[in-house]
């Protein structure tokens, strides 16, 4: 019984440092985050209270995983395991040479449309990049496209899942910050597209300055009748994105009814292609259970240690400690930036927005900043954290599925201009809030 409150001895700033180091210990120890969270939440409830606080724990975490919204989030993630197991994807990177044509560049501009259009049908970014890494990157290789520029757009693109709606990001922020998911979507949708001309942009002047870096594809001009059949890889992708973020944006549907509309749609189109099976659902499905299940445990370990450290006090003397840097918000929020930019190369992003958001939404809110563009900030920021190093999980993505000749180390070295761009966003974001429409 010694055990219970002797933390109470090291008063919340020798807590929080202990904290924060068996965090850092176990983690570089290689057990799970979850797992380590939710151990370090027990050890300090025990350690500050007494087991009798163990109950207000289990209904933190149960608040988080009975939430309504919750539900989309396995429905978006079913809709890109279903994508990734079925030729939709390929015809519709196919059907995206009519844009690209005789254009220098084309090839790597095809693909971001496509991304975007992935984006927007799923909201999560593994099955984009690998897609993308098994579709167009051969395709740019082939074409003698540059192989950094071709991995930067293939991993860049990809990523642009966590950006355009309907984003799993957006949806778990929503959740923990407690702010309109729809309000999120519609914020999100211009930055995210404007990210995609950014690239865009890059790999034309790129092109375009050195022309043997992206070759204009030496084929036959489309026929009428290939057009129209090309075209047709474009209907249903289009139909499925209309569906979604129209029920969505027209007020017809709630976020998980549209969720819901959008694996229909998608089964329908594998249907109406011939490739559904019992066997693609059912490999679907254990993809969607092992990617969520993740997200769940990560959830239930992050609300527990959140909700201990706020019932000793932390999140106040945290609040406290951001907000005494500067009398600047500008300066806070800049910090803030900061401290995501660093946890983004080392933590899962679910981790990054269920551990700080209870934290740094009270302090926006304060300091009169909109949580809703904050909430499209940090999104931004999290685009970042995917093509990052050491751990930026878009190039790993890619590294399962590139050719023998790619390593890990070349892939970093050619994300580092889409990293620059990316960083650019979040500073346009930053001075300029109305493009996000709040």
């Amino acid at each position: 019984m010694e055990l219970f409150g002797s933390f109470q001895s090291l008063g919340i700033e020798g807590a929080t440092v202990l904290m924060f180091l068996m965090l850092l210990g176990l983690l570089v120890s290689g057990i799970p985050l979850a797992f380590v969270t939710l151990l370090v939440a027990l050890i300090f409830a025990l350690g500050w209270f007494s087991p009798a606080v163990v109950p207000l724990i289990t209904s933190r975490v149960y608040s988080f995983v009975s939430s309504f919204v919750f539900v989309s989030v396995p429905m978006f993630v079913l809709m890109a395991a279903i994508l990734d197991r079925s030729g939709i994807a390929k015809d519709l990177f196919d059907a995206m040479k009519l844009l690209g044509g005789r254009l220098r560049g084309g090839v790597a501009i095809q693909t971001i449309a496509v991304a975007v259009i992935l984006a927007a049908m799923s909201g999560i970014i593994g099955g984009e990049v690998v897609l993308l890494g098994l579709v167009a990157l051969p395709q740019m290789l082939r074409l003698g496209y540059d192989k950094h520029l071709a991995i930067g757009v293939v991993c860049a693109g990809g990523a642009l899942g966590t950006m355009v709606p309907p984003s799993i990001v957006l949806i778990i922020y929503g959740l923990t910050a407690n702010v309109s998911v729809g309000d999120l979507f519609t914020a999100a949708f211009i930055p995210g597209l404007m990210l995609a001309g950014f690239y865009v942009t890059y790999v034309l002047i790129r092109a375009y300055l050195n022309p043997a870096l992206a070759p204009i594809p030496d084929e036959e001009p489309i026929s009428t009748k290939e057009k129209l059949r090309l075209l047709k890889g474009l209907i249903m992708p289009l139909c499925v994105v209309v569906g979604v973020l129209g029920s969505i944006y027209g007020g017809i549907a709630s976020i998980t009814e549209a969720s819901a509309v959008g694996v229909a749609g998608v089964m329908l189109s594998t249907v109406i292609r011939g490739e559904f099976s019992f066997g693609l659902l059912k490999g679907a499905a254990l993809q969607t259970l092992q990617t969520v299940g993740m997200i769940v445990w990560i959830g239930i370990g992050a609300s527990a240690l959140v909700g201990v450290f706020n019932l000793m006090g932390g999140i106040k003397f945290i609040s406290a400690l951001i907000s005494g840097i500067s009398d600047n918000p500008t300066v806070v929020l800049l910090f803030m930036m900061l401290i995501l930019f660093v946890l983004g190369m080392f933590l899962d992003w679910v981790g990054i927005a269920l551990l700080t958001m209870p934290i740094f939404v009270p302090i926006i809110i304060s300091l009169g900043y909109d949580p809703v563009w904050f909430g499209v900030l940090f999104c931004m920021n999290m685009q970042v954290s995917f093509l990052s190093p050491p751990f930026g999980p878009a190039a790993f993505y890619l590294k399962s599925v590139a050719p023998p000749g790619i390593t890990l180390a070349t892939i970093f070295r050619s994300l580092l201009p889409f990293i620059g761009m990316q960083i650019l966003a979040v500073a346009i974001l930053i001075a300029a809030p109305w493009i996000t429409g709040r």
